[in-house]
């Protein structure tokens, strides 16, 4: 059975300040009917610079007590940072902070560590170098640290392929694992951050690619949906834009048992629609 869960920081929003704490959001999650979560501390904690420093053991051990105690996993550690950021200096940075992320993952028992592949820019904004080669090279040689340091952790870096990304497709990613050649390097699949305006009509068969090319190195599905907008497209919950998710869930449920599956971009009204929508057609497919 696929284990539904929620981006802690899209539970209790609009909400007061007192609401909005790691135990009330945890405690909203586990009401609603979510197993496991996508923790961004730096979206869930405010006030805190998520530094290396900040990123201590008691921390740790302080969230992994509060999820447990909701009957919460940690399906994903975010730390969704630029690993092609062009400054040594905040590169250096950067990378410290998922050093950080890596050595709470190993206390808290965090699935992976999830990130996105960056620009190369500082803005972390897509430009006509984002997609080149030598973005991709930068990328890998600034993830490489990283990947050794969570084996040292015994815990997982997962990328997630996002088509405005410097890893905008499957085959990118597919040279990202070739290149760095870890077990500890995973994939989180996101079939939407692999569309694009070019693509959307053709969604059936960029996903189904996906899952041959990189089905078995995915520890993490993240499952949103899309509405198309002017010349683009824009996330939504599940269930409520154009997504055929037979594909996605019949892989999942044929060969990834027990998968962790969190939710994107819904909200206090429309989490536990989505996730009893995803379970109905995951029991169907």
């Amino acid at each position: 059975m696929m284990q539904i869960g929620i981006r802690l920081h899209d539970v209790n929003t609009g909400l007061a300040a007192a609401g909005q704490t790691l135990e009330r959001r945890a405690e909203t999650a586990r009401a609603e009917g979510f197993s496991c979560v996508h923790l961004a501390f730096s979206k869930v904690v405010r006030g805190v610079d998520f530094d290396n420093c900040a990123l201590s053991e008691g921390l740790a051990m302080y969230a992994r007590r509060v999820l447990a105690q909701n009957g919460l996993d940690t399906a994903v550690l975010g730390c969704y940072l630029n690993l092609a950021h062009p400054d040594p200096d905040r590169l250096r940075e950067i990378q410290g902070r998922y050093y950080g992320h890596l050595r709470a993952a190993a206390l808290m028992g965090a699935g992976v560590v999830g990130t996105e592949t960056g620009a190369p820019n500082p803005e972390y904004k897509t430009d006509a170098a984002t997609h080149s080669k030598e973005a991709l090279d930068i990328f890998i040689r600034n993830l490489a640290p990283v990947v050794e340091r969570a084996e040292h952790w015994g815990v997982s870096v997962a990328i997630e392929p996002v088509w405005k990304h410097i890893v905008y497709s499957a085959d990118r990613a597919v040279e990202v694992l070739n290149a760095i050649q870890s077990p500890n390097l995973r994939v989180i699949l996101d079939p939407v951050n692999l569309l694009y305006a070019g693509n959307a009509d053709r969604r059936e068969g960029v996903i189904l690619d996906a899952i041959q090319k990189l089905g078995e190195h995915v520890a993490v599905v993240h499952l949103k949906d899309f509405l198309r907008e002017g010349d683009g497209l824009r996330a939504v919950a599940a269930g409520t834009g154009e997504m055929d998710y037979a594909p996605i869930l019949r892989f999942l449920k044929e060969r990834k048992p027990y998968i962790q599956a969190t939710l994107e971009n819904t909200d206090n009204g429309s989490a536990v629609q989505a996730r009893e929508f995803l379970e109905r057609l995951y029991a169907e497919v």
